[in-house]
């Protein structure tokens, strides 16, 4: 008993259902549990900058060969595009199957959402996708650290490993300064992870206090379809891969429980980053195509996301009765394959991105959006559990093609504790 009470994934699950009762029951503590979630996450964000930098730094200056970290990157960016390319047509398939927008009554907006949508608007109308390739490449260094921009930061850490590996026997101390300091931080990380069930305990009091479990009532349709669609992409998809590549999808599952379950408590995949770049290394990939692979999908490999997407857009039309052909829906999935790369780091990203794609189409009503907002926290539930998953694969997937995955590594990772 006491080894279980011990044990952080069964701690997390207590905690989950801890905060869906707190939730339910005491509604005015919704604020608080908000500010308990917003702290813990701010404690994994303050790591995910400097962790980043360093793994790709040592990873890129341990390889020793640019056309090699050219090589990864560009398998990384060509699996990404087939995959999420499937998950967006498996998307508006799903939606067009079990068409969830039937029988909607548009009523059910909340009217006090307007300030909100409106907010989003103005950002969808300020995005553009060659804006977004452009701030890949940061104007000062400092301060993409200190703003977290994911992308920035990996975009520097590949230069400056690269520059790195060029001192060659020279640069050997900081080699060995910078794999202290991950230490460091991974050590830090460990800590931080412990209070990971209070994190998970005021995420999920403040996701069902706020927005009540009755909200989603008038959406379960759409909710069901959503889940289902996710719920398939991983299980039948990502099975597939798994297969072809030779591991488990069920031991790989197995082994990021707790990440999973972080994630379904905090309705976010930010707060596994780091942990999903050391479980990855554990699990037998190579450390250099983990700091390429996970990072770069939090931006570029968006399963959940392009799912949830390409499935809002036509329950949509559907709601307010727009046919769209299928010429149209594929212009859609078109459009898609470029804005959804927008969709990572900003708060709202999925009305962002949505309202954006909505705009480029001229056929839905942007307004219409706000029907969603009253159960996009539980989507988004969906939405980074499946982006998490997905690029954890992806590594392994990388990692295999590339030679760079250790079997021994993968069968301690997947073997039972001793007793």
């Amino acid at each position: 008993m006491k080894r279980l009470l011990s044990n952080l994934t069964f701690q997390v699950v207590i905690a989950i259902v801890l905060g869906v009762i707190v939730g339910i029951y005491f509604k005015e503590f919704a604020p608080t549990a908000q500010t308990i979630s917003k702290v813990f996450i701010s404690m994994i964000t303050m790591l995910i900058a400097p962790i980043i930098f360093f793994v790709i730094v040592l990873g890129i200056a341990g390889m020793n060969d640019m056309k090699k970290v050219g090589r990864v990157g560009g398998k990384a960016i060509l699996y990404f595009e087939i995959v999420t390319t499937f998950a967006l047509t498996l998307g508006v398939v799903f939606a067009n199957v079990l068409r969830p927008g039937d029988g909607m009554v548009v009523a059910t907006v909340n009217k006090a959402a307007d300030a909100k949508l409106e907010a989003y608007k103005a950002q969808a109308a300020e995005m553009h996708w060659g804006d977004f390739f452009a701030h890949i490449v940061p104007g000062n260094v400092i301060e993409a650290f200190s703003k977290g921009d994911i992308l920035q930061i990996l975009f520097f850490a590949i230069l400056f490993g690269y520059g790195l590996s060029k001192m060659g026997d020279a640069g050997k101390p900081i080699v060995d300064g910078i794999d202290r300091l991950s230490k460091v931080f991974f050590n830090i990380m460990g800590v931080v992870m412990k209070v990971a069930p209070i994190g998970a305990f005021g995420g999920m009091a403040f996701t069902v206090g706020t927005y009540g479990i009755s909200t989603l009532l008038p959406m379960l349709k759409l909710l069901g379809a959503v889940y289902l669609a996710m719920l398939v992409f991983i299980f039948v998809v990502l099975n597939v891969i798994c297969t072809i590549y030779k591991f488990s999808l069920w031991q790989y599952l197995k082994f990021i429980r707790q990440e999973i379950l972080i994630v379904l408590g905090t309705s976010s995949s930010e707060p596994v980053l780091p942990s999903m770049m050391e479980k990855m290394e554990r699990f037998g990939c190579a450390k250099s195509v983990v700091g390429l692979v996970i990072p770069t999908g939090y931006s570029f490999n968006l399963d959940g996301t392009t799912i949830y997407l390409s499935m809002s857009v036509i329950f949509l039309a559907q709601v307010f009765h727009i046919p769209l052909s299928l010429g149209q829906q594929l212009t859609i999935i078109g459009i898609l394959m470029v804005t959804s790369k927008g969709a990572a780091g900003v708060t709202g990203s999925g009305f962002i991105v949505l309202a954006s794609t909505l705009t480029a189409i001229k056929v839905i009503p942007v307004e219409s959006v706000a029907i969603l907002l009253g159960v996009d926290r539980f989507m988004s539930l969906a939405r980074a559990l499946t982006n998490v998953i997905g690029n954890g694969i992806a590594s392994v997937v990388i990692a295999k093609s590339e030679k760079e995955f250790d079997e021994e590594r993968y069968e301690l990772a997947i073997s039972p504790p001793a007793p």
